[in-house]
């Protein structure tokens, strides 16, 4: 799911307090010759607000049924998000099909800025204060990949020091 980002750090469920947050709940429609039969899809977002999260989409014909497939979904696919001093390492855009999101650091204090699933997401991340914009589409199931593809995407300062070989002092001032 992954495969396509650098450094990304798949972690186990076991042993982590895994908190999970539903992003959405649609009923779907399926037009049969006997009339329609409803269904729901829900997308859930779980992580344990100190860099791990992970995110999952669950279909079934009961909205309970479709949450608990969602959760062991999002458990499947948990990784490390590096955090600095409870922000982000630096400003990050992602995108998903129509979903634009950019994501930038804040100061202390200053809370997260985001709405719906942008929200959802950073708040399992464990991100205290942050800025973030919705851009394009609202649709909650791309708007959750898009925030995932911007935080695989960031790199802590150890990562990228090491990266280009030279000492951690070279990063800031080189």
């Amino acid at each position: 799911m992954y495969q396509d980002y650098k450094n990304v750090e798949h972690v186990k469920p076991s042993g982590l307090d895994l908190k999970d947050r539903l992003v959405g709940v649609q009923r779907v429609t399926k037009v049969t010759k006997g009339g329609r039969a409803f269904g729901f899809s829900a997308i859930v977002v779980v992580g344990d607000e100190n860099g791990v999260v992970g995110h999952g989409l669950g279909k079934s014909k009961e909205v309970a049924e479709a949450i608990a497939k969602a959760v062991e979904d999002a458990k499947k696919n948990l990784v490390r998000i590096p955090l600095t001093k409870g922000t982000l390492p630096h400003e990050q855009k992602g995108k998903y099909g129509g979903a634009r999101v950019l994501l930038l650091p804040a100061a202390t204090g200053t809370g997260v800025i985001a709405g719906g699933a942008i929200r959802a997401v950073l708040e399992s991340v464990g991100v205290h204060d942050v800025l973030s914009k919705n851009q394009g589409s609202s649709n909650p199931h791309n708007v959750v990949k898009a925030t995932f593809d911007a935080l695989l995407q960031l790199r802590s300062a150890d990562t990228v020091a090491k990266q280009r070989g030279i000492s951690l002092d070279k990063v800031f001032n080189g």
